[in-house]
């Protein structure tokens, strides 16, 4: 036999050995694929569909964005740890301006996806199988066709040497195989259960490319522009200070139904700040187009001057369509033994004063989000339903017996001072759990040691919003240090449990299992580097989880979340406090904008009725 003949019928082999694996995992089930997928409510969108609701598909292109990034950026890799990466290599997301994504996300119904880089997507009834055909035509910048072999690459290399977060969240992943030029198909392990959220986790990881990360170490940061395959590329940098996307010109993907009437400007440039108030003022001169507003102050204060009092330029609270969660609560570090004891954690609870806090550091702007799911229907509210009650039951007198008898109804406080029924309260706790003021100090009765914590911030914001807690707990004889340590340091604290009290935001998505297994699971706080970074190690919790990610209905889905939301609420392993009422928008009106639009970088469009420099010019000299 020829050797050529050897390679076409070792071809044939190993295709034929991956179609009997196709075979055995699909079962019955036929691939058949769609133009998107969903999850419990049906697609908006029809296969025939042109493009989304909430974009102009005839927007003008041309002229810039100048948008901000807080901080700095070393590495144009965004799949590690390591580093900080520039704007436009984000793994997920919005961000990922320089790759395609298989997947693309409607934000006007909560779980569709259609599809950007997949033109079709097929989903076994069991989730345990899915699989992806890549469109015809995508390809990289550098006219190499995109592939299967590509996605195969990506997902292999994300399993194996990725950032610890990504890891965990693809951890369930079993066999990712290629099954024709175009086709992969995805199948779970043999010991995961199926899992909705894993779907839609894979499709939104930007797709990287096989034949340029041949001869180059994909696990080191780099500060060589990679090669991508989305609607930007990288243009002009100075590393920490700017970067310059710029749109490419034959895009594949332009025409593309979720793509169309977006990136619509020709480049896009981020300059890097490290200063919040050096940040308001650059924009204030018209050297910034567009920002969040991230101080609460600043919000209320800092925009009255000439432009913004002739309507050049905006200030626009957007409401939030998603769920918020809890945005910077106190956590506990559960490994440490004082905090094991659910007392301590609602006298400590008690302590704390949202109203005081969000009225004299905050203006008042934010809401009080009672609930790991605020801003959603996830949330619990009132006494438990019987869909609810069921999955609790067996779980009553592991669990708080206030989750099956109570509401939870959050600290209500004046808004005023010191609450004395609170502290009075607080105090009763601490002496059930074993501790009591002596000469002014709280400390353990049997070892007579003073009651400590020691809190770490990533950032000052965090200290000054915590400052009245800690307060309170130094007036009922706690001592307490704190300290804001610069990003990595902070991140090497959390994920080594070398802390007693800190902040993390919990700000879950709508399809969120694979966020909850890694943020509370129990298997996540033994894991190195893992997110659960309170340690919460409670069965009835993981149970939750597993109902969350199980239910296959709506109404179970709700009741999981719920069932959980009370569990995780009435042991106070978080100080619930602020719940934003939505996203604070500052931007010159320069811009043309769809009813309902998503972020401006992605659909808003330049135009020619804004000032331009005459509105500048005139802004300079008000």
């Amino acid at each position: 036999m020829r050797a050529s003949d050897a390679a076409i019928a070792g071809w044939r082999r190993w295709l034929g050995v991956v179609w009997c694996l196709a075979a055995l995992v699909v079962g019955a089930e036929e691939i058949e694929y769609r133009h998107g997928t969903s999850y419990l409510e049906p697609l908006k969108y029809p296969a025939d569909f042109q493009h989304f609701d909430y974009v102009e598909p005839n927007a003008p292109k041309g002229g810039t964005l100048r948008a901000t990034q807080m901080g700095t950026f070393d590495s144009f890799n965004g799949i590690l740890d390591k580093g900080r990466v520039a704007r436009g290599f984000e793994r997920l997301g919005e961000g990922a301006l320089i790759y395609d994504r298989l997947l693309e996300p409607a934000i006007d119904e909560p779980t569709g996806h259609y599809g950007r880089l997949a033109s079709g997507v097929w989903v076994s009834d069991d989730y345990r199988a899915f699989a992806f055909r890549i469109r015809e035509g995508a390809r990289w910048h550098d006219g190499e066709p995109l592939t299967a072999a590509d996605v195969v690459f990506t997902f292999r290399t994300l399993k194996d040497k990725a950032a610890v977060g990504v890891r965990t969240a693809l951890m369930e992943l079993g066999s990712i195989e290629r099954i024709s030029d175009d086709e992969v198909l995805f199948t779970t392990r043999p010991e995961a259960s199926g899992n909705p959220d894993l779907v839609f986790a894979v499709a939104s990881y930007s797709i990287l490319p096989e034949h340029y990360w041949a001869d180059r170490d994909i696990t080191k940061t780099t500060v060589e522009p990679p090669l991508g395959s989305g609607p930007y590329r990288i243009g002009e940098f100075e590393f920490g200070r700017n970067i310059t996307l710029e749109r490419v010109g034959d895009y594949w993907g332009a025409d593309v139904p979720v793509n169309r009437g977006r990136y619509n400007f020709d480049h896009v440039k981020y300059d890097y700040f490290r200063d919040e108030s050096v940040m308001l003022e650059s924009h204030k001169g018209d050297v910034i187009d567009v920002r969040t507003e991230t101080v609460s102050k600043n919000w209320m204060t800092a925009y009255g001057f000439p432009a913004v009092r002739e309507g050049y330029f905006k200030r626009e609270l957007i409401h939030l369509s998603r769920p918020w969660g809890l945005w910077a609560p106190v956590m506990w570090n559960l490994d440490s033994p004082k905090f094991q004891d659910v007392r301590v954690r609602e006298a400590l609870w008690l302590l704390s004063e949202f109203r005081q806090t969000n009225r004299m550091l905050m203006y008042g702007f934010y809401n009080y989000a009672k609930s790991y799911f605020y801003n959603s229907p996830m949330a619990s509210e009132g006494l438990p339903s019987a869909k609810e009650l069921a999955l609790l039951e067996p779980w009553r007198g592991q669990i708080p017996e206030r989750v099956f008898t109570e509401a939870w109804l959050g600290n209500e406080t004046s808004g005023y001072g010191f609450n004395r029924e609170n502290v009075a309260r607080a105090l009763e706790l601490f002496r059930e759990a074993g501790y009591e003021m002596r000469d002014g100090v709280m400390v353990n009765v049997e070892t007579e040691q003073p009651f400590t914590v020691d809190f770490v911030f990533g950032s000052p914001f965090g200290l000054r919003q915590e400052t009245p807690l800690m307060n309170a707990m130094n007036r009922v004889g706690i001592a307490t240090t704190a300290r804001v340590l610069e990003t990595s340091n902070w991140l090497y604290r959390m994920r080594s449990g070398t802390f007693e009290g800190g902040q993390i935001s919990f700000v879950p998505n709508n399809i969120p299992g694979i966020m909850l297994r890694n943020r509370l699971g129990s298997e996540s706080a033994d894991s190195p580097g893992g997110q659960n970074w309170n340690r919460i190690r409670n069965p009835a919790v993981d149970a939750m989880i597993d109902h969350v990610m199980a239910a296959r209905n709506l109404d179970d889905f709700l009741a999981a979340t719920r069932a959980l939301d009370r569990i995780l609420l009435w042991n106070f392993y978080y100080i619930p406090g602020l719940g934003a009422p939505g996203y604070r928008l500052v931007y010159w009106d320069r811009f043309g904008q769809p009813e309902n639009p998503p972020p401006l970088d992605s659909a808003a469009w330049l135009d020619p009725r804004g000032g331009g420099e005459a509105q500048a010019a005139r802004v300079r000299k008000g």
